[in-house]
């Protein structure tokens, strides 16, 4: 069985009837996106938040520093994401996800999260996609779409 990941959990209520894994960037931790959870503006549903840690490993578009990653990011024109990194990261196909992402975004190019988006749905993960014209960031209406979509997967 693989080691739990450390992770920092908020609940909004007690007894929740459902979970949300957020998971944060390359060199953040899940301290990332904790605090968001008030912006959400979600019903009095109690929901349990989970915001893991990914582990520290060398990342080699940096470097080789080690750093919080989910999985090693290669150099080059022809950059291949660690595969068998990424299989390990999203193994629960029938869960939703939600994925943002902003189109001026200098870090990752919109290419790149296009490319994850179209995978992701290819191997069938139910993904709902939005774009916003921001840089590598998060924007207030971009979390109205992810209580929005809370409301949605999680239902009355």
């Amino acid at each position: 069985m693989p080691e739990l990941l450390d992770a920092i959990e908020i609940e909004t209520g007690k007894n929740p009837t459902a979970s949300m894994i957020w998971l944060h960037g390359l060199g953040a931790d899940g301290n990332d996106f904790a605090p968001i959870v008030p912006e959400l503006r979600l019903p009095k549903t109690a929901i349990r938040f989970v915001f893991p840690h990914a582990p520290v490993r060398p990342v080699t578009i940096n470097g080789n520093a080690r750093m919080r990653a989910w999985y090693d990011i290669t150099d080059g024109a022809n950059r291949r994401e660690d595969e068998r990194g990424v299989r390990a990261s999203p193994a629960n196909r029938d869960v939703p996800i939600f994925m943002a992402h902003g189109s001026y975004d200098p870090i990752i190019p919109l290419v790149r999260a296009e490319q994850s988006r179209k995978l992701l749905e290819s191997l069938g993960y139910p993904v709902e996609w939005r774009e916003y014209g921001m840089p590598h960031s998060v924007c207030p209406e971009e979390l109205a779409a992810i209580g929005a979509w809370l409301v949605k997967v999680l239902g009355p």
